[in-house]
């Protein structure tokens, strides 16, 4: 159910998500989150995240009546012309269709291992800064079937407003990990007979389709600029490249997980 409201300003107390969508500190310490978009603010009402407030131009009240009906709470929807929200973000904004969400408690890594069907498929990420490229590697990874992601404490978050928008809305289907210690997650994996794979540019000749995916796993990927860390890739049980050649040295995070991620169902015989 929903309710509408007007608006000709953003003074209002409710709109605060809005207003401070460039803090995104704030809104994590407030456990909330800023969706962007017709596609990802579509899934988000489709899901099973809290709702807080929808902000939007009237004809896509028209659009997402049905979804706004049929959600559990009461949303607040504040409806104002596409010129004033664009002022929340400084440049032209080609749907103008934004709402606010509650983060949900993230599972442990204890309750996604013992709920994940063998074999296991897992992925992490260690010192990834780009809230785009995070985003994409979620996508990736729901694509994929792979079961959870482990964000080590070096990521952005998940969470933040670019991050959302690059996963296009999976992150509300993606059972994601914020382990505050990823090479103790990485050990509690491996102590669980848990392969930690590390896709490593520099892996000594060892390529690809050479690893063996079949069995439980978690593939862990680095950071934009330096791969990843050392602590990090000696917690890992083996690492693997991609093949390629000379003059091009690595691919963005996005493209090695969607090639790593699909090498791996291959060899599960799911592709």
């Amino acid at each position: 159910m929903y309710r509408s409201q007007r608006i000709e300003s953003f003074d209002l107390p409710e709109l605060q998500p809005y207003r401070t969508m460039r803090r995104q500190h704030e809104h994590r310490q407030q456990g909330i989150f800023v969706a962007e978009g017709e596609k990802v603010v579509r899934r988000l009402l489709e899901s099973k995240f809290r709702v807080v407030s929808v902000l939007l131009p009237e004809k896509w009240l028209r659009e997402l009546g049905p979804l706004l009906q049929a959600r559990p709470e009461e949303i607040q929807v504040f409806i104002a012309e596409k010129a004033l929200l664009e002022t929340l973000t400084g440049f032209s904004m080609y749907q103008g269709l934004l709402a606010a969400g509650k983060i949900p408690a993230m599972p442990t890594l204890e309750e996604v291992v013992a709920r994940s069907p063998q074999p296991r498929l897992l992925a992490a990420a260690d010192g990834l800064s780009s809230a785009e490229n995070l985003g994409a590697l979620v996508r990736n990874c729901a694509a994929f079937g792979t079961q959870a992601l482990i964000v080590g404490e070096t990521c952005s978050s998940p969470f933040l407003r670019r991050a959302v928008r690059g996963s296009m809305g999976a992150i509300f289907q993606m059972p994601v990990v914020e382990s505050t210690s990823l090479i103790e997650a990485l050990r509690e994996l491996r102590a669980q007979g848990i392969r930690c794979i590390a896709a490593h540019p520099h892996a000594d000749g060892r390529t690809l389709s050479q690893v063996n995916f079949i069995g439980d796993c978690c593939i862990v990927f680095g950071s934009e600029g330096y791969g990843i860390s050392p602590a990090v890739l000696a917690a890992c049980a083996e690492a693997t490249a991609i093949p390629m050649p000379e003059t091009v040295d690595s691919l963005n995070v996005g493209s090695a997980a969607a090639v790593f991620l699909y090498e791996a169902n291959r060899q599960r015989g799911r592709m």
